[in-house]
């Protein structure tokens, strides 16, 4: 994947510990704003401890763009897949923990979203992860009633889960579930892979 910067003006880069504080005020915003369910102990725990999660381990990665020092969107990778409950045992057997490098916090601030910031964020984020030893797939999930996600995730991912008829995050969160394929090579392991149905 190519890692072009989408607009001269921001800069793209691994978060450092001054961006601790702006990024996780973004990802809150965007779980009350745009999610509208606030932040939930169970689901985002990374979020209290940006430093442990992403900072201190070599192989998870935030990053960030910045616009005049500002932290204006983030995506993380993270090791660990879909865990079992809620999401179903086959999904989570196929994307097992240490293997799987999970995209998270792919977060753009209203005002600087239409400029490419998170397709160029998620492709750096690939590419970190296609660096990194031991990960060998890419997975990801996002409620799709997110006005915007399901399309920029279809354009990008492919769909193998839609876990929308199962209600498995409760009321108010429509969850479909993805794989990206690893760059530089490395995904003729997942072109053989079959979406998972509803009923498996």
């Amino acid at each position: 994947m190519t890692d072009a910067t989408p607009d001269p003006r921001y800069t793209l880069r691994p978060a450092v510990a001054a961006d601790v504080e702006g990024a996780r005020r973004l990802m809150l915003d965007t779980f009350y704003r745009d999610f509208d369910y606030g932040y939930v102990p169970a689901w985002h725990g990374d979020v209290m401890d940006i430093r442990g999660t992403y900072l201190d381990d070599p192989r998870h990665v935030l990053l960030v763009a910045t616009l005049n020092g500002e932290v204006v969107a983030t995506t993380g990778i993270r090791s660990g897949g879909p865990h079992h409950p809620p999401h179903p045992r086959r999904l989570a057997d196929r994307y097992p923990p240490v293997t799987t490098a999970q995209l998270v916090r792919v977060y753009v601030h209203p005002d600087h979203r239409r400029h490419g910031l998170a397709r160029a964020l998620v492709r750096k984020a690939c590419d970190f992860a296609a660096a990194t030893p031991g990960y060998d797939s890419i997975y990801l999930h996002t409620n799709v009633k997110v006005p915007g996600a399901e399309a920029f995730w279809q354009s990008m991912a492919k769909e193998v889960f839609d876990a929308r008829t199962t209600g498995e995050h409760g009321p108010g969160v429509d969850t479909v579930h993805f794989e990206i394929p690893m760059p530089h090579g490395r995904a003729a392991a997942q072109e053989s892979r079959q979406p998972i149905h509803a009923n498996n």
